[in-house]
């Protein structure tokens, strides 16, 4: 018999000397406790990392919401100031008209001052249904209760015929814009006359 084979004989007959040999491979270096020690450690870590993923985009939501609220709130309410600044006008307007009013009375027959005194009332009418297209609102508070939200008090009134804690008279009227108030209305209460 030959001493010598090579290579390709080796192969064909089956020599069990090479890698592919089970009972050769490298022994692994961690053992079936060890294996399931870094499993749990693992399955700890995955459960850790998902809660902070859901606590990350919980809190990802909540600045979305907030900061989608301020837009819409930037939206409605960006015009606040300048409707502080319209209701000024709007009073002196009423006011004008309200002496108006008083001057063109039937005994003064001074057909200018009507018409002046109507125009005050068309601009004034024009002028309140234009606040209530942009959402702003006269209060008329005459009659109902106090709400320190929405009244200032400037006055105690001898309750006649009214509640003690009701409003009985209004020297400046307040406004709301959206439901907010921008001027408080400057209220007189009933109280009980003693």
């Amino acid at each position: 018999p030959c001493v010598f084979s090579t290579a390709a004989q080796q192969r064909s007959t089956g020599d069990e000397c090479g890698p592919e040999d089970p009972h050769d491979e490298p022994k692994h270096p961690l053992s079936d406790c060890a294996l399931e020690h870094k499993a749990i450690k693992l399955e700890e870590q995955v459960r850790d990392l998902t809660e902070r993923y859901r606590k990350a985009l919980a809190d990802s939501e909540n600045v979305r919401r907030r900061t989608q609220k301020f837009v819409e709130d930037a939206k409605l309410f960006g015009i606040q100031s300048f409707c502080r600044d319209l209701v000024e006008v709007a009073d002196i307007l009423e006011k004008t008209a309200e002496s108006a009013a008083g001057e063109a009375e039937p005994s003064n027959p001074n057909p200018a001052l009507k018409k002046i005194y109507e125009g005050l009332s068309l601009i004034e009418a024009k002028l309140q249904s234009v606040f209530a297209k942009h959402g702003l609102q006269k209060m008329n508070p005459v009659g109902g209760r106090y709400d320190p939200y929405d009244h200032e008090i400037v006055c105690h009134v001898p309750a006649e015929g009214m509640q003690p804690g009701t409003i009985a008279l209004v020297t400046q009227d307040g406004y709301k814009l959206h439901g907010r108030t921008i001027r408080h209305a400057l209220v007189g209460v009933a109280v009980e006359s003693q």
